[in-house]
C-alpha cells in the first residue's frame, strides 16, 4: 500500500482485504489474509507467476537475480521478442516485488523469499489454484513443476512418465548418474537445471527434450565433453556450462545449431573445441547467433579474443571474460577491451604476455563503467597493476599467486598521467579486496585512502606486506573485516595509535596457511 495516496484507493483496498481474509477459514485472520491481498493486488497474472515460481527455491535460498531472470525466460513468462530489452523487464518485475515486500533483497545480486511468505505462495498455488507443485520428493504424476533442489540425490534410474512436467530443478545434490531413458516422457519441459552436481556425462535421452528453453549444467566438475546430443535442443534460449573446469571438447556446430540461444554462459570452463583452437571456432559460432545478447566465454588463445573483439554483436554482448593460458609471446594493451561495453567480470589466469599495460592508454580509454569484478591469478609477469585506478566502479579485486607483483598500485606511473593526481580518489567502489600468495608484495598504495564502501580485506601469505592504505578516517562509518594470519597481524605497521585501536576489532584470524586456486 506504500504507493496508495488517495481515500478512494484505500476503501477499495480494505473492501479486497476482507474479500481476501474470508478465503482463509480457519487459517487465521491478520497474517495470511494480509499477505494474500499484496499477492492479489500485484499489477498482473505475469508478475505472479514470477513471485509463485520463486516458492520453487528452498527457504532461505539466496536467489541470483540474473539466473531467476533466464529461468522466467525459459518459463515464457517473459517479452523476449525484441532483442536486447527482456532482462530489462526481468529487473523490473523483481522491483515490484521488493516494492510490495514480497521478494527481500539481500545484496545487489541477489534475493531472497521469506519462509512465511513462501508458505502462504505454495498453499495459494496448490490448494486454491490447483497449481500442483513439488518442493519436496513425491510422487510425479501430473506435476507441472518439480523442485528437488539439495536433497543430497545421487542417482536417478527409474523412467518417470510426466506429460505435463514444465519444470524440473535437480541441482545443488550429488547426481553422478541420469539414466539415459530419465528424459523420455517429459516432452512439455521447457526449464532443467542439473548445477552443481557430479555428472559425468549428459544422459542421451536429452536429446528428447524438444522444448527445453533453460539448460543449466553449471559446476559439474567432471564432465569432459559437451554432449552431441545437446544438437537437437533447437528451442534453446538459455544454456549455462558456467565452472565446468575439465570440459575440453566442445563438438563443432554445436553452439550455431542453437539459433534461439538468448544467452549462452562458459565462463571459467575449458577452452577448447574438436581442433584445440583455444575458442577461435567457437567464437565463430557465436558470432552467428542472431538473438544472442548476453554472453561469457572462457577464452585460451589470442587470435580467439582479437576475433571476439572484432566482432560488433560479441562487443555488444560480452559480459564476462575469463583469458586462460595465453602463451603467445605477445604485447597487448588491456585497453583494447574497452570495446566491450557490457563487460561485468575480468579474469585473468597464467598471462604468459609482456606490456600488457600503458597506464596512459587506459586512461585514455576510459570505458570500462560497468566492469566491476577483476581476478588475476597466476600471472608471474606482472610487477604492479596500477591500471585498476582508471576502472571507476570496481568493487571486487582478487589476485593470487603473482610471484613478481611487488606492489598494487605504483604511484610513480600515475604521474605518467599529471591530471590523475590532483583529485586523485581511487578504488573508492571496492567491497572486496583478497590478496593471496603473492610473496614479492610490499605495498598496496603509498598513502591512506577514505574506502567508504569497504567490507574485507584478505590478505594471505604476503609475508612483506607490513602496512594497509587506512588510517583512522578510513571506512569511517562502517566496520571492515581484515583477515589474515595472527603473525602477519602482529607485525604491521600503523599510521598512529588511533588508527591501530579502530581497526583493533576488526581482525578475524585464517585457520589455512597454504592456499591454491583450483582453475
Amino acid at each position: 500500500m506504500s504507493c496508495k495516496k488517495i481515500p478512494q484507493e484505500w476503501r477499495y483496498a480494505a473492501n479486497l482485504l476482507r474479500n481476501s481474509a474470508s478465503e482463509f477459514a480457519g487459517m487465521g485472520t491478520e497474517v495470511y489474509p494480509v499477505l494474500k491481498f499484496s499477492y492479489d493486488s500485484l499489477p498482473s497474472d505475469k508478475i505472479r507467476s514470477c513471485l509463485v515460481y520463486c516458492s520453487l527455491y528452498p527457504e532461505d535460498f539466496l536467489i541470483n537475480k540474473q539466473q531467476l531472470i533466464e529461468c522466467w525466460i525459459g518459463e515464457g513468462f517473459l517479452d523476449d521478442s525484441s532483442r536486447g530489452d527482456v532482462y530489462d523487464q526481468g529487473y523490473y518485475i523483481i522491483g515490484i516485488l521488493v516494492h510490495a515486500c514480497l521478494l527481500e533483497e539481500e545484496k545487489d545480486y541477489v534475493v531472497k523469499l521469506h519462509d512465511v511468505i513462501r508458505d502462504m505462495v505454495l498453499w495459494i498455488v496448490n490448494d486454491i489454484e490447483k497449481g500442483n507443485f513439488l518442493v519436496e520428493i513425491g510422487k510425479w504424476v501430473g506435476v507441472r513443476k518439480i523442485s528437488l533442489m539439495g536433497n543430497k540425490i545421487k542417482i536417478m534410474s527409474q523412467t518417470t512418465t510426466c506429460p505435463d512436467l514444465q519444470t524440473l530443478f535437480l541441482d545443488q545434490n550429488e547426481l553422478s548418474i541420469v539414466c539415459d531413458d530419465f528424459f523420455k516422457f517429459m516432452p512439455s519441459l521447457k526449464v532443467l537445471n542439473l548445477s552443481h552436481n557430479r555428472l559425468c556425462k549428459l544422459p542421451i535421452g536429452v536429446s528428447k527434450l524438444v522444448s527445453l528453453q533453460y539448460l543449466d549444467l553449471s559446476y559439474n566438475l567432471t564432465i569432459q565433453e559437451s554432449s552431441v546430443e545437446l544438437k537437437a535442443l533447437t528451442n534453446l534460449k538459455c544454456l549455462s556450462l558456467e565452472y565446468m573446469i575439465r570440459l575440453k571438447t566442445i563438438p563443432c556446430q554445436l553452439m550455431s545449431n542453437l539459433q534461439r540461444l538468448h544467452t549462452l554462459r562458459m565462463y571459467g570452463c575449458g577452452t577448447s573445441v574438436e581442433d584445440g583452437g583455444g575458442g577461435e571456432i567457437l567464437v565463430e559460432e557465436c558470432d552467428r547467433l542472431e538473438y544472442l545478447n548476453v554472453l561469457s566465454l572462457t577464452l585460451g588463445s589470442y587470435n580467439a579474443l582479437q576475433r571476439l573483439l572484432s566482432s560488433v554483436k560479441l562487443q555488444s554482448c560480452t559480459q564476462s571474460l575469463f583469458l586462460k593460458g595465453f602463451h603467445e609471446s605477445t604485447s597487448f594493451n588491456i585497453s583494447t577491451l574497452a570495446i566491450l561495453k557490457h563487460l561485468c567480470v575480468l579474469e585473468i589466469h597464467e598471462w604468459k604476455g609482456v606490456d600488457i599495460v600503458n597506464v596512459q592508454k587506459i586512461r585514455e580509454s576510459s570505458s570500462f563503467y560497468r566492469l566491476h569484478d577483476i581476478k588475476i591469478s597466476n600471472c608471474n609477469s606482472f610487477r604492479d597493476l596500477t591500471w585498476i585506478v582508471f576502472i571507476p566502479n570496481l568493487k571486487f579485486l582478487f589476485i593470487v599467486h603473482c610471484a613478481a607483483m611487488e606492489e598494487l598500485i605504483n604511484v610513480e606511473k600515475l604521474g605518467e598521467v599529471p591530471e590523475m593526481m590532483s583529485d586523485l580518489f581511487p578504488l573508492k567502489k571496492l567491497r572486496f579486496l583478497t590478496l593471496w600468495n603473492l610473496y614479492n608484495l610490499k605495498s598496496i598504495f603509498g598513502k591512506a585512502l577514505p574506502f567508504p564502501n569497504l567490507r574485507e580485506i584478505s590478505v594471505l601469505l604476503c609475508p612483506k606486506v607490513k602496512k594497509l592504505p587506512l588510517d583512522s578516517n578510513s571506512a569511517k562509518e562502517h566496520k571492515i573485516v581484515i583477515e589474515g594470519q595472527e603473525e602477519w597481524w602482529k607485525e604491521l605497521q600503523w599510521e598512529d595509535e588511533a588508527t591501530l585501536n579502530a581497526f583493533l576489532p576488526c581482525f578475524r584470524s585464517h585457520r589455512y596457511a597454504i592456499l591454491s586456486i583450483f582453475v
